[in-house]
């Protein structure tokens, strides 16, 4: 009896959950206009909001298949279509962890958020001030990063933070790609280090979700990813063109901060006298931008 209480119980918690997740979708598709996603908005439309074909077209999900889900049927949803649903309704963080919360799965970009990095590192960041440091994971996701960083490159600060990935804004991301002194060079080394690290992470899905993202984004990186070149990483002299400041030349130092090359410290130094007085007018810059 105790057992079949028990699975009754857990039969109405997950049709209440398939409920809710149909209400949640429809709430999230009835409030977005066709011109925010790039689609005409047509003559005879009554529904407010996107149609269910319409999401399912964005999301390259079958138009059965998300109807369903609206219908609150029993069916399964992998964690590669709750992402692409998720940037097709264009949701935030707080909406797009309500989302996976509800389909019963783990969302694989919830590691890029700052939080998990500990107080003493973030301490350090800012002690490192006025030269750019970050904390990056081997995905190349920025887990966070001090002043100066925040604008060598663009605005971090601007972005969402599922796009603060550093291989996704070097192949989309147009003022990061400007930065790049020798950009053709960079983006072949970080696909070819991206493709060396992945190989002990193939099967999770943050990995493969990236992935996917950056072959749908960019027929460059197509291109690169095509030619299963593997580096391993390595430090050297960067060049990066600076919007406010100018070319500034630095040396790049990695520490690992964690067991198996997990989370690693990148800072920047700089190779000459110039370099530092650029890297100092940067950072004043920063403060500026942080004090308004």
């Amino acid at each position: 009896m105790t057992i079949t209480v028990q699975s009754a119980t857990a039969g109405r918690g997950a049709d209440i959950r398939r409920t809710e997740l149909a209400a949640f979708l429809r709430s999230r598709r009835e409030r977005i206009t066709p011109e925010q996603v790039g689609l005409p908005r047509g003559r005879r439309r009554r529904t407010p909001g996107l149609r269910r074909e319409e999401v399912a077209q964005l999301s390259t999900v079958g138009v059965t298949w998300y109807t369903w889900l609206e219908q609150a049927r029993d069916i399964h949803v992998s964690v590669q279509v709750l992402d692409a649903i998720a940037r097709a309704l264009l949701l935030d963080r707080s909406e797009r962890a309500h989302l996976f919360a509800l389909a019963g799965e783990v969302d694989p970009t919830s590691g890029n958020e700052c939080s998990g990095v500990p107080q003493s590192l973030q301490v350090m960041l800012e002690q490192l001030e006025p030269f750019p440091a970050c904390v990056q994971n081997a995905r190349f996701d920025l887990l966070a990063y001090n002043r100066s960083y925040r604008l060598l490159m663009c605005d971090l600060d601007a972005l969402p933070p599922e796009d603060r990935n550093c291989l996704w804004l070097a192949f989309t991301h147009d003022e990061w790609r400007a930065s790049l002194v020798e950009r053709e060079e960079t983006i072949r080394l970080m696909a070819a280090k991206f493709r060396a690290a992945m190989a002990e992470h193939v099967a999770e899905p943050a990995w493969k979700a990236l992935l996917r993202r950056l072959e749908e984004a960019s027929p460059e990186f197509r291109e690169i990813w095509a030619r299963h070149e593997v580096l391993r990483p390595g430090d050297k002299i960067k060049l990066f063109r600076q919007s406010e400041v100018g070319v500034l030349r630095l040396t790049s130092t990695s520490l690992w901060t964690g067991p198996n090359q997990g989370p690693k410290l990148l800072t920047y130094t700089p190779v000459d006298t110039e370099t530092r007085e650029r890297l100092e007018r940067l950072h004043a810059l920063a403060l500026e931008l942080a004090e308004v």
